[in-house]
């Protein structure tokens, strides 16, 4: 026994040893994504024997030390909620002490990771991503109808134009004589039009049309020397004989509505056409347009607008490929399937008695010339429009002009809306193909909002997919604007009218003008959903014109007093969504994660060009 004591403790004093045999094992965590090191994270290894289990956080620098590990194999796992790593096995040796380096990956972004449910893990975030996503997606199924129904008016101009070339539904074209055709007043409403109020004056009073069935009422709401100049002008047009009128009023109450309804008892003739003061219409526009009258129950003859300064600068060229678009498709198409149009403000004619029966101008909208239509088209009057009469006008040529335009078409279009929507669903006599085609005519100016929407929406959208792997389906969500975008394209070729006999070139250049256009579109949302949501929730402002310029080329620009700038949070709002999408594209461009980078791109470029000029026009004014 006294032999096989010692043995005996010589074997557990050996086996002791083994198993009380410890390594410093460390290692550092990065983010995989970030390529950050990666602080507070649980990390816990598992001895594969003795299923002893052991667990340490990660310190500021990434680093986690098990101070005295025993020898043996083990399993590492993640075990902290945040971050995700496939585990992975190593050994712990006498002679070897592994390197624990590695990376790992958020389970969830920064901006989802919060709102746990007792063992659910981020319940509420998840929950608040499906709503995102879902808010997304109606947004994009938006669009996307918006785009059908667009797709829809081109194919109709197509069919048309193919029918006109088979000779199909060539009616005899009215034909226009001086000795019957009825008398016209031509009305030109004016506020402070300093630049360009001679220019339409001279155009009107050179009009190839009887002198006896021909007069002029230049409607002048102006407050400054535009009225001593108007005044002028007409004193010297009527000394030539010709039958013209200066109606000035001191109370602007209804703005233009107001101005062309104060003048109706004053009207002569029995159609009255309107030019706003940047129109510069040929002398044959009458002859033309009036034949068309002919038949009792046609309100409006409209003509397409043609573009005095369109290759001035890229941004007017812009503005001549979106208005062609609206005067082709939108209205060609809307025309020849027999659904409303409506009178565009200006180079157009009225019949008298039309707008009588629709109960007269209006002002509770801004745009008193869509308001109009609907009522008249609503009680049974049909309006004409002439593709090929081209009735000239002056865009505007600074950022600023452009979205004081654009937010009066814009807010006024939603003013409509309210206004009309409940009228046109109801009323006795309406296609229903009509009522829905003119609900989306009225309601069109709200695809801004919906462009916001999405657009606002990408950002958290893209963390829901880097969170959660069963809502990633959302990435096949970008084919509907793919397929909107296609539908568009079709829509925009067939009213560009800068095509050559080289379609290939053709094309090449449509492409670009194309994407611009759809960019600046894009950077125009903020604005134009301020305008839209201003229009829905009754916020009345007053009637702000669009400055005129009567500038053709860069160098007759020499400052306009009308262009009001200033620095608005709207402007710092576009830059700001411009740096928010640039960092974006490039962030994801660098992980390669590419998926919304083109759209982001596309919103930065947009964003940037009319924060841009916004800039420049600014620092013009400021060095003047």
């Amino acid at each position: 026994m006294t032999r096989i004591f010692p043995a005996l403790l010589i074997c557990f004093l050996a086996f002791s040893g083994v198993a009380q045999s410890f390594q410093k094992v460390s290692g550092t965590v990065i983010n995989e994504k970030t390529e950050w090191e990666v602080d507070e994270m649980t990390i816990q290894v598992e001895n594969l024997e003795s299923h002893e289990k052991f667990e340490v956080e990660t310190d500021d620098d990434g680093v986690f030390t098990f101070e005295k590990l025993p020898v043996g194999k083990y399993e590492l796992v993640v075990t902290d909620k945040d971050y995700v790593k496939d585990p992975f096995n190593f050994e712990v040796t006498e002679t070897h002490i592994p390197n624990l380096d590695f990376a790992v990956n958020n389970k969830v972004s920064w901006m989802m990771n919060w709102g746990d449910s007792g063992d659910q893990e981020h319940y509420w975030s998840h929950f608040t991503s499906k709503i995102i996503l879902w808010v997304y997606f109606a947004c994009l199924m938006l669009v996307l109808f918006y785009s059908i129904l667009q797709l829809s008016l081109a194919i109709a101009y197509v069919r048309n134009k193919v029918r006109k070339k088979k000779g199909e539904n060539s009616d005899k074209a009215p034909v226009y004589d001086p000795a019957t055709t009825p008398k016209v007043t031509v009305q030109l409403p004016m506020f402070n039009e300093l630049y360009v109020a001679e220019r339409i004056i001279e155009k009107v009073a050179e009009f190839d049309y009887p002198a006896d069935k021909l007069q002029i009422q230049v409607l002048d709401d102006s407050t400054d020397e535009t009225v001593d100049v108007i005044a002028k002008k007409v004193a010297e047009v009527a000394a030539r004989g010709v039958n013209i009128q200066h109606i000035h009023r001191v109370d602007r109450t209804g703005y233009k509505a107001g101005a062309l309804d104060d003048a109706m008892d004053r009207v002569e003739g029995e159609f009255i056409a309107i030019f706003d003061a940047d129109f510069v219409p040929e002398k044959d526009f009458l002859v033309k347009t009036m034949p068309h009258f002919d038949s009792d129950n046609v309100g409006v003859v409209q003509t397409r607008w043609g573009h005095i300064n369109k290759d001035y600068s890229l941004l007017t060229e812009l503005q001549a490929f979106g208005l062609n678009g609206h005067f082709a498709i939108e209205q060609g198409g809307r025309n020849a399937s027999g659904h409303f149009i409506n009178f565009n403000g200006t180079g157009g004619i009225w019949r008298k008695k039309c707008i009588e029966d629709a109960g007269g101008w209006e002002h509770d909208t801004l745009t008193e010339d869509l308001d109009l239509s609907y009522r008249a088209q609503i009680k049974g009057w049909k309006f004409r429009y002439l593709e090929d009469v081209i009735a000239p006008a002056e865009l505007p040529i600074t950022m600023s002009a452009l979205k004081s335009q654009q937010h009066r078409w814009m807010k006024g279009g939603a003013e409509c809306f309210i206004k009309m929507w409940k009228t046109l669903v109801t009323a006795k006599g309406v296609k229903f193909a009509d009522r829905v085609h003119g609900l989306s005519h009225l309601f069109n100016s709200s695809v801004f909002i919906f462009i916001l929407m999405i657009s606002l929406l990408s950002l958290p959208m893209l963390h829901v997919k880097d969170s959660f792997a069963d809502l990633n389906q959302v990435l096949q969500y970008g084919v509907i604007f793919i397929i909107a975008t296609v539908f568009l394209m079709f829509y925009y070729w067939h009213a560009y009218r800068d095509k050559t006999s080289n379609l290939f070139v053709s094309f090449f250049k449509f492409v670009g003008r194309f994407f611009t256009f759809l960019m600046v579109s894009m950077g125009l949302a903020l604005n134009n959903t301020v305008a839209v949501l201003e229009g829905y929730l009754g916020i009345k402002s007053s009637f702000v014109r669009t400055p005129k310029f009567n500038v053709n080329v860069k160098s007759e620009f020499k400052g306009n007093r009308y262009d009001k700038k200033s620095l608005s949070i709207l402007n710092i709002g576009e830059g700001l969504l411009m740096v928010l999408f640039g960092y974006t594209a490039i962030n994801r461009a660098i992980y390669g994660d590419l998926g919304m980078v083109p759209f982001h791109l596309m919103l930065t470029f947009g964003y940037g060009l009319v924060f841009y000029h916004s800039l420049v026009e600014l620092r013009g004014v400021k060095a003047e």
